[in-house]
C-alpha cells in the first residue's frame, strides 16, 4: 500500500498544470502523452483535454521528455537538438520504461495507452520495445509521428496487447517532408516521415504476424469537421483527439472493423461549456459577419433598412440664461 500511495504521489506531483491525474484515476488506468520536440505547449495540453472531452476516465499524464531549457518553444535550437539526440532520447525512453513498470506493479490489470504527437511518438515507439515481454503496454496511438516510413516496427508491436495506430497526413508537407528531409527524422534519416506517408508494412511473404497489429489512418475530409486540417499542428486539436483518439483509448481491442466504425460515425461529440470560443479545436477565430439588411421594397435604395427610420443624432446645445 506505502508503494502504491509513494507512485501515485509521484505521478500527480511531476510538474504543474496535471489536472487529469489523481488516485481515482490512477485506479482505472493510465494515459501518457508524450509531448512533440517543443516540450510542454498549447498543442499536446489541447491532446489531454480532447481525451478527456472524449469521455476518457483513466489517468492522463502529460510527459515533457524534452530537455529542460527556460522559453524552448521559442529557441529553434533546442528543438532540433530534441529532434536528433538520438541517445537522449532513448535514454528517455528507457526512463519511461522504467515508471510505467513502477506504475504496473502498483496497478496489477490497470490498461496503459502512450499517445505521441511528432517526436513524442518516437518516444513512445521506442518506449514500447523497451517494455518487458511479460509487461506489455495495451497500445500505442501516434499522430503525425517524426519516424522515418521504412523504421521496423515489430519489435513495438509484439510488445503492445492492443497494437499500433498511425494518424498520418500526405498534406503534412512543411513539417513532415521538408522539415525531416533538411534536418532529419527522430530515428536519423534524410526522409519525410511516416506522419505524412505512413509506415511502410513488409511484403507478404516476410510480413512478421505482429503488423496485422498496425492500423494506419489516412487524413481525410471528414477530419476537417474536428479542426483537424491535415496540416502538422492540427493534428493534436481537441476537437478531433475526443472524435477520433478518445474511442481508440476507451475500447479493449483494436481491429480493422472497429477501424471502420471510429472513421465512419456519423457526427463528432458535441463540445462542452467549457470549451471557450476561439479554441484550437476547428472552430474559427474569426467573429461571425452580421446579417445583411433585409432588401426594401424602394427600386432607388434596395438595400435601404426597412425598419423605422432613425433620426441623425443632433446634440441640442443648452438655451443661455437671460441676462
Amino acid at each position: 500500500m506505502g508503494a502504491v500511495l509513494v507512485l501515485a504521489a509521484g505521478l500527480t506531483g511531476c510538474g504543474k498544470g496535471q489536472p487529469y491525474l489523481d488516485y481515482e484515476r490512477l485506479n482505472r488506468g493510465l494515459v501518457i502523452v508524450l509531448t512533440g520536440i517543443e516540450g510542454r505547449s498549447r498543442l499536446n495540453e489541447d491532446i489531454c483535454r480532447g481525451l478527456d472531452e472524449g469521455g476518457v476516465d483513466c489517468a492522463i499524464e502529460l510527459y515533457d521528455w524534452t530537455p529542460s531549457i527556460p522559453l524552448k518553444q521559442i529557441l529553434p535550437p533546442v528543438a532540433l537538438y530534441s529532434q536528433r539526440a538520438l541517445s537522449r532520447n532513448r535514454a528517455q525512453a528507457e526512463k519511461l520504461v522504467g515508471r510505467i513498470i513502477s506504475y504496473q506493479m502498483a496497478y496489477p490489470r490497470c490498461p496503459v495507452v502512450l499517445v505521441g504527437q511528432s517526436g513524442g511518438a518516437a518516444i513512445a515507439a521506442w518506449t514500447a520495445e523497451g517494455m518487458p515481454s511479460n509487461r506489455p503496454l495495451d497500445g500505442v496511438i501516434m499522430l503525425a509521428p517524426s519516424l522515418s516510413p521504412g523504421y521496423m516496427l515489430d519489435q513495438a508491436l509484439m510488445n503492445t496487447r492492443r497494437g499500433i495506430i498511425n494518424f498520418y497526413s500526405s498534406r503534412d508537407l512543411f513539417f513532415l517532408a521538408l522539415g525531416t528531409t533538411v534536418a532529419g527524422t527522430m530515428d536519423g534519416e534524410h526522409t519525410q516521415s511516416a506522419g505524412r506517408a505512413g509506415f511502410e508494412v513488409p511484403a507478404a511473404g516476410g510480413k512478421p504476424s505482429c503488423y496485422d497489429k498496425l492500423h494506419q489512418i489516412a487524413w481525410s475530409s471528414k477530419m476537417a469537421e474536428t479542426g483537424n486540417y491535415g496540416m502538422h499542428l492540427s493534428s493534436g486539436g481537441a476537437k478531433f483527439v475526443a472524435a477520433y483518439v478518445a474511442p481508440f483509448v476507451k475500447a479493449r481491442a483494436w481491429n480493422g472493423q472497429f477501424v471502420a466504425s471510429v472513421l465512419n460515425q456519423t457526427s463528432c461529440p458535441p463540445p462542452r461549456a467549457n470549451w471557450k470560443a476561439g479554441d484550437r479545436d476547428g472552430r474559427s477565430m474569426r467573429k461571425p459577419r452580421p446579417a445583411p439588411p433585409e432588401r426594401s421594397n424602394d427600386p432607388d435604395r434596395p438595400w435601404a433598412p426597412t425598419g423605422p427610420r432613425r433620426l441623425p443624432f443632433v446634440k441640442i446645445k443648452p438655451r443661455p440664461k437671460s441676462p
